[in-house]
């Protein structure tokens, strides 16, 4: 393909973040496509009421919430890093991760979601689950998967 035909095939790029180290590499990749289509990034930050809703009453709920805003908030700023130039939106809301980034990418007319995944398998897979291979199972749009892990 060449450069004319490249530009328009993605106009908006969705790349969910976990704020985790491991995301840097996804969202670098994310913002490079994101440029060479001349399209919007779109940075999101699930904040996973499900892995908090077993936390006691007696935790504090305002000081974890701030805290799980925060990580968001940090994990934000490292998308708006990484697209420079790049047409930018962030959001982040709660929810369930694979169900929030689905809902999204729907809601926002996003052309191909980019996200990272651990590579497990086995057990772990099956004990841990995959985000990603929730949202690659029932995403309308195509989902890149880059993998971040050495497992």
């Amino acid at each position: 393909m060449r450069g004319s035909e490249v530009s328009g095939m993605y106009d908006h790029i969705l790349v969910p973040t976990d704020g985790s180290d491991a995301s840097q590499t996804v969202i670098e990749h994310a913002a490079e496509l994101a440029q060479v289509h001349d399209a919007t990034l779109h940075g999101l930050f699930v904040i996973n009421t499900a892995s908090i809703a077993d936390i006691p009453m007696d935790s504090g709920w305002e000081g974890v919430n701030q805290a799980l805003k925060t990580e968001g908030e940090r994990a934000l700023s490292a998308v708006e890093d990484a697209a420079g130039d790049v047409p930018l939106e962030t959001e982040m809301v709660d929810g369930s991760p694979a169900k929030e980034i689905v809902r999204y990418a729907a809601d926002n007319d996003i052309d191909v979601v980019v996200m990272g995944t651990h590579g497990r398998s086995g057990v772990d897979r099956l004990l841990l689950g995959s985000v990603a291979e929730r949202v690659v199972r029932s995403s309308s749009v195509p989902v890149l998967t880059i993998r971040t892990g050495d497992d």
